[in-house]
């Protein structure tokens, strides 16, 4: 959560300022924002982490639902962690993103990259597919025409060490039918090497991206 939140503070240069975070889940991300004096609007389709996130993080997420009703040119970030690869209605989304978005807002997207070294050795084992519950996968060379055809860049590309680690041991699980811990973990660093000077490789990229102009 800190390190998120130090994310958008550093990319957006701004101490504070107004975040949408689509997919919140149990609103934790959300509150650690709004204790650093964000204005925070949270989307959370789940009713039950909608209830927990308000018993335990003191947070009123809404419904996703009023996510097409929200005010355009907004927000100077909005923030999906691991969401996109659930949306059905991707290029619809992507384009309220575009509208939402102030001229100088950012939109931080992370999801998982399949063009990466653990994909390649788990193949079809590889976890971060997640069918049917993705409904996308994506790679940086295809995040880059879907934010283009939205009128949007990227300007950013950055590594998600840790989940190249976790997403080998659960891959290492869906194989075999147990983890095998010391060849997930070497996956992980495999995959993380390929990665250190090229985040593009990662197991999980989080993608910086800004409006055209």
């Amino acid at each position: 959560l800190k390190q998120k939140r130090k994310l958008i503070m550093l990319r957006t240069g701004k101490g504070k300022g107004h975040l949408l975070d689509v997919g919140s889940g149990t609103g934790a991300f959300a509150a650690e924002m709004l204790l650093y004096s964000w204005q925070v609007t949270g989307l959370e389709p789940d009713e039950g982490a909608r209830r927990i996130a308000k018993e335990v993080n003191k947070m009123d997420l809404l419904d996703i639902s009023h996510f097409f009703q929200l005010q355009e040119r907004s927000y100077d970030a909005i923030s999906l962690w691991h969401v996109l690869e659930h949306v059905h209605e991707l290029n619809n989304y992507m384009d309220q993103f575009q509208k939402l978005l102030k001229p100088d807002g950012i939109l931080f997207i992370a999801v998982p990259n399949h063009d990466c070294v653990d994909e390649s050795i788990y193949k079809e084992y590889w976890a971060a597919y997640d069918v049917p519950r993705h409904l996308y996968h994506f790679t940086p060379a295809v995040m880059k025409r879907l934010v283009e055809s939205h009128g949007m860049i990227v300007k950013e590309y950055l590594p998600m060490w840790y989940d190249s680690f976790y997403i080998s041991m659960l891959s290492s699980r869906y194989k075999y039918g147990k983890t095998r811990l010391v060849g997930a973990f070497l996956t992980g660093l495999r995959s993380n090497w390929k990665a250190l000077f090229n985040a593009r490789k990662c197991s999980s990229v989080i993608y910086v991206i800004k409006k055209k102009g």
